[in-house]
């Protein structure tokens, strides 16, 4: 008895880079963010390519890959760093202010001289 041979359905391009590109979602809110970018900019990409993308979104691309795009967000995570840098600086001082206080007002009983009440402490 010979079978008949059952054809094979073929996966198509398009499903097969659906498949592709679905991943699990990103763990932190960066990693969402370029997950999004990413999916926007290949639909956006593809619509290019189809000749069916509007202005609007042909702009937008231009002005999120551009050079200048990624300088200004380079600039502004360097910047969020200098702030936080500037804020351990100060929270390092006041306590290096704090601790000459405390050594000062030791030194001064070592001394013998008597400890004088201070209205600001």
């Amino acid at each position: 008895m010979r079978k008949e041979a059952v054809p094979i359905k073929k996966i198509s391009k398009s499903s097969q880079q659906k498949r592709s590109r679905q991943s699990r979602t990103a763990l932190t809110p960066e990693a969402r963010e370029n997950q999004l970018m990413a999916l926007a900019t290949d639909l956006v990409e593809q619509r290019l390519r189809d000749g069916t993308a509007s202005s609007q979104e042909t702009t937008a691309i231009i002005k999120m890959c551009s050079t200048r795009a990624r300088l200004e967000k380079e600039i502004m995570e360097l910047q969020k760093d200098l702030v936080v840098a500037k804020t351990e600086s100060y929270q390092s001082n006041k306590h290096l202010e704090e601790l000459y206080d405390k050594a000062f007002k030791a030194m001064s009983l070592y001394n013998g001289r008597e400890e004088t009440v201070n209205e600001d402490d």
